[in-house]
């Protein structure tokens, strides 16, 4: 295993800033996810790692080894792409041993080489099928097999699910976890799919226009975002705009223009702060009223009316109203739908995300 060092990579083509300044470091078989937007520089960066573009400057280091301007043959990596990039005329077992042939394997340890990577992806009775005899999921494990066989120092997959039905995404994101544990692999997986890097990541990067903006475990990162964009791109948020009233050991008190006040677990801010509370859907919890409702000052409380109701199954979504204020709130597993009317909401102070106000 070996781990991938990325130092100030800077990329650029024509006008536009593909990667600025981009420094990230990937530990030994960890799984490291690449997440972001279109155009956020992701691909880019994958690329620069696989050897198929060069940086404009900084430096790319596999384990102690400056990769940076090496070709791409030359790195040891294995590559997945999102559209398999298999070969339609040659079988399955073919299509693995391709890398190992440019090797100039033995042709026994090229026959030992593909059973042992199709069976890594479960594939051992399918050696002489055809490309086009095997559905989408199938490929994807027979592009997987024919990155593992050449045993990589780093295997690299650019959005190897985005071709998939929903159930076989779910289904894939577990093995591809799976074979890369097995193997004791370092991954590197680009994707714009947040749940398929929630799900599957060890840690991850968020970029945008070029940057890093937050990296972390999944959790922390879902949980505790750094920013307005990281916040709003990974998931569904509520921003609540407010202001610091009040400070504590380790809390803060903030108070939005329409009367509410929110308690938070928080640091580094100041009193009259301009901020933006984060609060997550889930993290509300909704009470239909019943004759009595809460003080309208009540902290971290806020007094509303439904509206619109989408019951899923293993969640209602709600949109409630209150005054100039609209929250999303999601209720899990439902016993009873709550319909129009009123209700109050409350969320507890740890879920309260205190972000600074851009602008």
């Amino acid at each position: 295993m070996i781990g991938v060092s990325i130092d100030q990579v800077s990329k650029r083509f024509g006008e536009v800033l593909a990667l600025d300044s981009v420094t990230l470091r990937v530990e030994p078989g960890e799984i490291f996810f690449l997440l972001g937007p279109s155009g956020c520089g992701k691909t880019t960066l994958l690329r620069c790692l696989a050897g198929f573009h060069f940086p404009d400057s900084g430096t790319i280091r596999f384990g102690t080894d400056d990769v940076t301007r090496l070709p791409a043959h030359r790195r040891h990596t294995g590559m997945v792409f999102q559209n398999y990039a298999l070969w339609p005329h040659k079988t399955v077992a073919e299509n693995v041993a391709f890398g190992l042939e440019e090797q100039r394997a033995t042709r026994e340890s090229i026959r030992t080489g593909v059973a042992e990577a199709l069976a890594s992806v479960r594939m051992e009775g399918y050696a002489t099928r055809a490309i086009h005899q095997l559905s989408g999921g199938q490929q994807q494990r027979v592009a997987l097999a024919r990155a593992l066989v050449v045993r990589p120092r780093c295997l690299l997959l650019d959005e190897p699910l985005s071709n998939l039905d929903a159930k076989l995404r779910l289904e894939m994101r577990t093995e591809i976890r799976r074979i890369c544990k097995e193997t004791g692999l370092t991954a590197i997986y680009v994707t714009h799919d947040q749940k398929e890097a929630l799900s599957v990541a060890d840690r991850l990067a968020v970029l945008n226009e070029g940057r890093v903006c937050q990296v972390g475990a999944p959790g922390e990162v879902y949980r505790r975002p750094e920013s307005r964009f990281v916040a709003d791109f990974i998931g569904e948020t509520n921003f609540l705009d407010a202001e610091v009233v009040s400070l504590g050991e380790g809390m803060l008190l903030a108070g939005t223009g329409n009367g509410h006040r929110f308690e938070a677990v928080a640091s580094d801010f100041r009193l009259g702060d301009k901020v933006t509370l984060s609060i997550r859907p889930e993290a509300w919890r909704l009470v239909k009223s019943a004759g009595g409702v809460p003080p309208v000052d009540a902290v971290n409380t806020v007094n509303c009316r439904i509206g619109e109701v989408t019951y899923l199954g293993e969640m209602a979504q709600y949109q409630v109203n209150a005054g100039a204020i609209r929250l999303k709130i999601y209720e899990m597993n439902p016993r009873v739908v709550a319909t129009e009317g009123e209700c109050c909401v409350s969320v507890a102070a740890e879920d309260v995300v205190v972000l600074p106000r851009q602008g």
